[in-house]
């Protein structure tokens, strides 16, 4: 087996640490803000002010991860997010906190996860190269994915149970940890440049790629479509499963348990990734993926048992994991080195940009109809896009190394 290298490693332990942080301030700014109010609008409202920028700045994001040393942006993301989860825990601490400073630093802290994701999907495949990247993503996957949703949000749980204060300022400190991790990372990651342009020639060329590519056109519809879907679900999960008055009557580490169970199918899945890309084919292993997410989204529409729910989370964490590793690989493959940072922003714009309107549409389908009919349409969602997968060619494996799909 090849070796990814010091640099790969360091890398993967600087996104850990910055994944932990990321699932405790997931889960932690969900329960405050139960705290605060029981509206499924405004619930959904910090959801959607949360994702917004990867509708509004994704695309100015990928222009700056091309122009700039890909691995200070990271820095620099990082350095932010932990300024800004510290001043909320002062805010806290001095009992200013409100729904309103919540919704503030969840739209700085999606403003500083644009620039930095967008920069560490840019820079692996200069860190280990093209011929690595399935394993290098599968491995940084399983630690994202333990880091994110299995570690983050029982430990986020815990921590609002302590104090809302806590809860803010850990993961402050671990984005102050990965910093460290990261600047160890040796190397000049900048994209070379042949000639001057403007912001608007770069962001037309970033477009330009991603349209005339059929097949990363249509991965990123159905990964908007699985986004919408999957937004739309955990934004009211919440409200679905804790506290006494909800179907569910969860205490919130009980709830950060469930929730875990999505990111324990993840790390299994992340070491089989490969495995399962080799011996179905892409096309199958997506139809497999899209199966279990439709499931994991739909099942709170159909019990509140949570031995149920949680052993269909951990199906649905896999096939996940699965179509993460085997979409974001094959991206990466097929864009050059120098649209790298546009080509996953503008891939992004429309994968991820439908997660704030997945959110404000469940907000006000939920106040009209209910948590359980959202959960339904959710899995109807993804359902649907079964008809969009790509077909592969015969033959295929080989010739899906550089977009084998008919």
């Amino acid at each position: 087996m090849t070796s990814l290298g010091s640099a790969y490693w360091r890398l993967w332990s600087a996104s850990g640490l910055s994944n932990l942080a990321d699932g405790i301030v997931k889960i932690a700014l969900g329960l405050v803000a139960v705290q605060l109010t029981r509206s499924p609008a405004l619930i959904a409202g910090l959801a959607f002010v949360s994702s917004l920028p990867w509708l509004v700045f994704a695309l100015h994001a990928g222009v700056l991860t091309d122009r700039v040393d890909r691995r200070r942006a990271m820095l620099t993301a990082n350095v932010l997010r932990a300024g800004l989860l510290a001043g909320l825990a002062v805010a806290i601490a001095m009992d200013l906190g409100s729904i309103w400073l919540l919704y503030v630093v969840a739209l700085g802290l999606g403003l500083a996860e644009t620039v930095h994701d967008t920069a560490a999907q840019a820079i692996l495949p200069q860190i280990v190269g093209r011929d690595r990247l399935t394993r290098a993503n599968s491995r940084l996957y399983a630690a994202e994915l333990t880091a994110n949703e299995f570690a983050g949000p029982p430990v986020g749980g815990f921590l609002v149970a302590a104090g809302a204060f806590a809860a803010f300022a850990t993961p402050s400190a671990l984005w102050i940890v990965a910093v460290f991790a990261l600047f160890f990372v040796p190397g000049s990651f900048r994209a070379e440049r042949t000639r001057g342009t403007s912001v608007r020639e770069d962001l037309v060329e970033g477009l330009r790629f991603l349209w005339e590519n059929r097949i990363l056109r249509i991965l990123a519809i159905m990964v908007g479509g699985f986004n919408f879907a999957t937004s739309a679900m955990i934004t009211l999960f919440v409200l679905y499963a804790v506290g006494p008055s909800s179907a569910m009557g969860l205490t919130e580490q009980a709830y950060g348990f469930l929730l875990a169970t999505i990111a324990a199918g993840s790390f299994v899945a992340s070491f089989a990734a490969e495995r399962i890309e080799r011996a179905l084919g892409r096309s199958r292993t997506l139809v497999l993926s899209l199966l279990t997410g439709a499931a994991l989204v739909g099942i709170p529409a159909v019990t509140t048992n949570p031995y149920v729910i949680g052993a269909v989370f951990f199906l649905g964490g896999a096939g996940v994991v699965v179509w993460n590793v085997v979409v974001v690989s094959l991206r990466q493959r097929l864009t050059p080195d120098h649209l790298l940072g546009r080509g996953t922003s503008g891939h992004r714009l429309v994968a991820w940009g439908t997660k704030p309107l997945g959110a404000a549409a469940a907000g006000l389908l939920a106040e009209a109809f209910g948590l359980r009919p959202v959960f339904a349409g959710a899995a109807v969602v993804i359902l649907a896009l079964l008809l969009l997968t790509p077909r592969e060619r015969k033959g295929g494996q080989n010739r899906c190394a550089s977009g084998g799909f008919a």
